[in-house]
């Protein structure tokens, strides 16, 4: 597929109609490599690797997410009808726009908290490039440093003693009032690396919750057992087994 499409960019085919994310990869790394040599732009191998990356975070970690999201509104029917009712008054019976997704509090602190509880990337790592001192620790160059994001979500001493708990309430006034400034909501990791896609993931989301929402209820099967599994992404050990009714 590489091959064939870098091709069209080559004998000026590729355009706007057929284009696509891997189009627009190749497209960028032809000019750099045009502008800055052949030695500035990415290999097959890596722009293989950058697919496998998109597809893992636009699928996997997405539909982490939306998992548990129904997860969460199955088990806590209070915060189901709270979400409903915003949704209902955002869109009526109509299809959700982009306006209306972007005015739902309600629903983006259940995705935060979700977020929270079962960040689909539960661990990110980082290479130090030179000499860092973190208060009384001092890494050397070439350090690999392993970022917990799960377990930094559930310590006690950042969240407080109900951490283990559901509560949306914690993001009524956003994310800064929640970690209290500090650097504790880690989903999308943060920094000049914070994941590219963060927006548009919770878009989707947002879009998911409300297109449901509209149309059904969902509660827990009795054969559900909660068992949070880290695999790829955070995922349910023994599946997510839901009741969905029409509304």
């Amino acid at each position: 597929m590489i091959e064939t499409k870098e091709k069209e960019i080559k004998r000026g085919r590729a355009n706007d109609k057929n284009s696509d994310l891997l189009c627009s990869m190749l497209d960028s790394n032809a000019k750099q490599i045009k502008q800055h040599g052949p030695d500035s732009g990415l290999s097959l191998d890596d722009l293989i690797d950058d697919c496998k990356a998109f597809y893992l975070a636009g699928q996997h970690a997405t539909s982490s997410l939306f998992v548990w999201t129904l997860v969460a509104l199955s088990q806590h029917q209070d915060w189901q009808n709270k979400a409903r009712d915003e949704i209902s008054q955002a869109f009526g019976n109509n299809e959700p726009d982009f306006e209306g997704l972007s005015h739902l509090k309600v629903v983006s602190m259940i995705l935060h908290e979700v977020l929270r509880l079962y960040s689909p990337a539960y661990f990110t790592s980082r290479i130090t490039e030179q000499e860092v001192k973190l208060q009384r620790f001092s890494l050397p160059e070439g350090v690999v440093i392993t970022i917990p994001m799960l377990l930094v979500h559930h310590d006690p001493d950042l969240w407080g003693d109900d951490v283990k708990q559901f509560k949306p309430e914690r993001f009524i006034n956003g994310v800064a009032s929640a970690t209290k400034g500090r650097l504790s909501f880690l989903p999308f990791s943060s920094g000049p690396r914070t994941c590219i896609g963060q927006n548009f993931s919770i878009l989707q989301a947002k879009l998911f919750v409300a297109m449901i929402l509209q149309r059904f209820s969902v509660e827990l099967s009795p054969p559900y057992t909660h068992a949070p599994f880290p695999a790829i992404t955070t995922v349910p050990q023994h599946g997510a087994h839901l009741i969905i009714r029409k509304v």
